[in-house]
């Protein structure tokens, strides 16, 4: 791991602070007119998601951490794994389901996922932004019932319920914003 000043941040880049490892989401330099320098910043923690502020002295030491993504293939899920294709080599590999945790809920078979990993270790997985998933069960919708924006539950095919509009029906192919969970359009 490399050691980098305050001076050296860039905005995505991975820095170990604490004993872990974050994302700078957005930083500033600061030079009051009184005292000494420093850099304000937001930190992303990787494991947890949480964006938390920190203010570090101009000059302060850090580890980088070196980040790849790569993209893989959903295959199958075998109960307690979930298994990925590497694209290039055709290497699969399973990933406990722990690691993949609310990213299970927009994979379906055949998919392209990211994986992010830090050196050898596999820190997160990310599906498709926008992914388009059969319904497999909601109740039927009334005519007449569009005066205001209604929804109703719906669920998909990977078991994830999500509300939708009165208008949709069982075998629907719904296209789902993954980042937020929220129905786009019907396909």
């Amino acid at each position: 791991m490399a050691s980098i000043s305050t001076a050296d941040f860039k905005n995505g880049m991975c820095i170990i602070n604490n004993g872990k490892m974050c994302t700078i989401v957005e930083f500033q330099h600061v030079k009051p007119g009184k005292g000494g320098a420093f850099v304000r910043t937001k930190l992303k923690d990787i494991k947890t998601g949480r964006v938390v502020d920190y203010t570090f002295n101009a000059g302060t030491k850090f580890d980088s951490v070196r980040l790849e993504t790569k993209k893989m293939q959903y295959l199958y899920n075998d109960g307690a794994d979930y298994n990925f294709m590497d694209n290039d080599t055709f290497e699969q590999l399973a990933i406990p389901a722990e690691t993949v945790g609310a990213a299970a809920d927009w994979l379906k078979e055949n998919d392209e996922a990211t994986l992010l990993y830090a050196g050898d270790e596999l820190i997160s997985l990310e599906p498709q932004m926008f992914v388009e998933l059969e319904v497999t069960h909601t109740e039927p919708g009334f005519k007449g019932d569009t005066a205001t924006n209604t929804t109703k539950p719906a669920t998909l095919e990977t078991g994830k319920e999500l509300q939708v509009p009165t208008f949709i029906e069982i075998g629907d192919v719904l296209q789902i914003d993954t980042r937020d969970g929220r129905f786009i359009k019907r396909v």
